[in-house]
């Protein structure tokens, strides 16, 4: 049986034999063996029938044999075809949906809403959970100011999005002097309030050309800075992870090296463009380190339906889908409409 018609070759009796063997591994992470099986199945079939169709879904790929004369385990392939086949999500009920309303505490600042998600993820599920910060492009502009600091640095302080104050140190080329800085982000302010950065960028192409061909030096000073200071850092802290000693829980999972090249490895960004709930298992992600483990995202949107990032939680592929997917579904849902409410 070729291994692209698993999904057809597979009869109704494997599919729920394949089903508990899932089930079973999920829950305590073992080998299942064939007696296991006809017991927690209730199909009253022999050992040796079970045998042979495990054997049947060993050569589609679907599980394997860790050690010899052992159980058997799903592969990540097994565990695809488990969530996107076998796999019934119900939705959580009102009581659920209000239990996460009540613990995603509301914040006035961006990073506490961001950390409560990442927080709540993680408490809930028993996993690592990750938010990645909302796409700057999609932040409104409110006010800017720059304040010079030794060494050719400046600092800069802009508000987005009615109340959130963001922080950052820029290097520029000179040094430049509080009367500038204070000219440059009265022209920001003054031109650009109330618009998105993306908007924004576009037009400063445009203002840096004209400004150079005129003598309008303090225009130029208000334009090469707000370049600098609208582009992101080469290496920005875009996400926030909470709950990663969750995963120590796990035999397969506790190494916490291999975790923090997991973390380093793993770009939501890639899951922002996606609608509703993605799964990523295993090596099907395209990352060696991510072997063993899975992905459960989902993006949350801004006001008028913009995806502004992404959130979601990791753990082996042994996690409970069936509990996690709503949860994350949910989850971002809630976080988008806090979001909404604070702009």
């Amino acid at each position: 049986m070729a291994k692209e018609s698993a999904g057809t070759a597979i009869s109704a009796r494997a599919q729920l034999l394949f089903k508990t063997l899932v089930e079973r591994h999920i829950h305590d992470g073992q080998p299942v063996g064939s007696a296991a099986l006809v017991e927690a199945s209730g199909l009253g079939v022999s050992p040796a029938t079970v045998r042979n169709i495990m054997a049947d879904l060993e050569e589609l790929g679907l599980v394997m044999s860790p050690h010899t004369s052992a159980g058997r385990v799903p592969t990540a392939r097994g565990y695809r075809f488990f969530v996107d086949t076998l796999l019934s999500v119900e939705p959580l009920n009102e009581q659920q949906v209000h239990r996460l309303m009540d613990e995603l505490v509301p914040h006035d600042d961006l990073s506490g809403l961001l950390h409560s998600a990442s927080t709540l993820l993680s408490s809930v599920t028993r996993l690592a959970g990750m938010v990645m910060l909302p796409r700057r492009e999609y932040s409104t502009f409110r006010h800017i100011e720059f304040l010079p600091l030794s060494d050719n640095r400046v600092l800069v302080i802009w508000v987005v999005n009615e109340r959130e104050v963001q922080n950052r140190i820029i290097h520029t080329d000179r040094a430049w002097s509080s009367d500038e800085l204070q000219r440059a982000a009265n022209y920001l302010n003054a031109e650009f309030a109330g618009q998105e950065l993306q908007a924004i960028r576009s037009a400063l192409l445009e203002e840096l050309r004209t400004a150079r061909d005129s003598v309008n030096s303090y225009m130029v000073t208000a334009v090469e800075m707000a370049e600098r200071a609208f582009t992101p850092p080469d290496r920005p802290d875009d996400y926030v992870l909470d709950g990663q000693s969750n995963l120590m829980e796990y035999a397969e999972m506790a190494d916490m090296e291999r975790l923090q090249r997991l973390f380093d490895a793993f770009e939501l960004e890639q899951a922002a463009s996606a609608q509703g709930v993605q799964i990523f298992i295993g090596e099907e992600s395209g990352y060696q380190v991510f072997d063993g483990c899975s992905f459960v995202t989902a993006p949350y949107s801004v006001e008028g339906g913009t995806t502004a990032g992404v959130l979601g939680v990791i753990g082996p592929t042994r996690l409970d889908y069936e509990r996690v997917i709503p949860i994350v579904d949910v989850t971002a849902k809630l976080l988008g409409a806090a979001l909404n409410n604070s702009r």
